[in-house]
């Protein structure tokens, strides 16, 4: 059997894995939606956690059915407030952190995540709290500085995701000459990301970090660290055939990170083995692996929370769960956060699973991005056109004429009367 499964090509290459990359990333887009719909103020942060985990379950249920592969989150679903930077997921067991409400027109940032067959996408969205039946009215002042900011720096960012010469057109010579330049470094990405925040008097988040992801890995040997703090430094450079989760953070503070003081509860197992004393360690680290096997969890979503609080303890001590610390904005600042889960083909860029596009006829700024630089990038194209939308577009040629002939023969009628 192990040499049947080493055979097996998980890369890329196999269709069979783009497929199930993308059917994880379109139910990660669908629940989403769903939960930014929820985020209407006065709601409780956990019963819309809740709420989201159980729409993934139901969707994940609806496909590969009968098939002999593993399949549910790659991540949990977490709402975080405004000031809040990682992703926030609180405990019904915690009074006071259960009674946590959103507040009309605070930024809250959803992230979850569906995987099919350990092949995982991971999105992320900022959406402002709403009223209750109340239609989003056009955004401005400071809020809109914040969404504009961060839409236009992620837009940047997934285009220097695309190696040089990729998307090259011209000679072969202009092509050889792209191919050849050198990817930008990590300095000269954050550089070039600081240009755009800082046009709308924004910040980059300190330490944003974008991952390789790999079958039953969201943080594999590649990263892309930018505005990075002490001690952190990204490494290695994107490449065809690779899936990236690609992240965003912004801040209308300085973008500085603290710990915050509410309890860690997003976890996930590490590949180290610990002889566990405790039952409860052993119990809890036996329902992760089958439910979550590497991928992040809730402790909310454990049988038994207040187990789960007690056995963790040990678990993360043995280094067989690592914790993610729940962190903020050291100004309490609002903070945005975006994050599309990407392959990057010989055609350019595929977005497997993000967030939707902003709506810009709703924000509106004083402000705009006026560099050369900058604005030469967003001209980039993301992906080669390949011809599949020119064929689409013959094809609606001919409801167009017939669109025309019923028109023409409506008018007939009409001068007839």
């Amino acid at each position: 059997m192990a040499a049947e499964s080493q055979q097996i090509d998980y890369t890329l290459n196999n269709p069979d894995t783009l497929t199930k990359y993308k059917t994880a990333g379109q139910i990660s887009e669908k629940v989403l939606a769903e939960v930014s719909k929820l985020c209407v103020a006065g709601s409780k942060v956990v019963d819309i956690c809740e709420q989201g985990d159980k729409l993934i379950e139901e969707e994940i249920s609806k496909v590969f059915r009968g098939k002999k592969i593993t399949k549910g989150f790659s991540h949990p679903t977490t709402v975080s407030p405004a000031a809040f930077v990682t992703p926030y997921t609180p405990l019904k067991s915690d009074e006071k952190e259960a009674a946590v409400e959103l507040q009309p027109g605070e930024p809250v940032k959803i992230q979850l995540g569906a995987q099919i067959d350990g092949f995982g996408t991971i999105v992320c969205d900022t959406v402002l709290a709403r009223k209750a039946d109340e239609e989003q009215a056009v955004i401005e002042g400071r809020t809109a500085d914040l969404l504009l900011a961060t839409y236009y720096a992620n837009e940047v960012l997934l285009r220097l995701m695309i190696p040089p010469g990729l998307l090259a057109q011209g000679t072969d010579e202009e092509k050889a000459k792209a191919a050849a330049a050198k990817p930008p470094t990590q300095a000269k990405i954050t550089s070039l990301l600081e240009k755009v925040t800082q046009a709308y008097d924004c910040n980059l988040v300190e330490s944003t970090t974008s991952w390789l992801f790999d079958r039953n890995e969201i943080e594999s040997n590649k990263k892309i660290v930018i505005a990075p703090g002490e001690n952190t430094k990204g490494e290695g450079v994107p490449a065809v055939g690779e899936v990236w989760g690609v992240e965003m953070g912004v801040s209308l503070g300085s973008g500085k990170v603290k710990q915050f003081e509410q309890r860690t509860t997003l976890h996930r197992r590490t590949t180290n083995t610990y002889s566990l004393k405790r039952p409860t360690s052993r119990k809890i680290l036996s329902e992760v692996q089958k439910k979550f096997g590497t991928f992040p969890f809730s402790l909310r979503q454990l049988d038994d929370e207040r187990d789960a609080k007690s056995g963790v303890i040990e678990c993360v001590r043995g280094n067989v769960f690592r914790q993610y610390e729940v962190t903020g904005d050291k100004d309490n600042a609002p903070v945005a956060r975006l994050l599309t889960t990407i392959a990057i083909t010989k055609n350019g860029i595929t977005k497997l699973g993000g967030p939707p596009a902003l709506d810009l006829s709703k924000v509106k700024s004083d402000k705009k991005i006026e560099d050369e630089e900058i604005l030469k990038i967003l001209e980039q194209p993301l992906a080669r056109n390949t011809g599949k939308n020119k064929n689409k577009k013959k094809k609606k040629k001919k409801p167009a004429k017939k669109e025309a002939k019923e028109e023409e023969s409506e008018e007939e009628e009409s001068d007839d009367e």
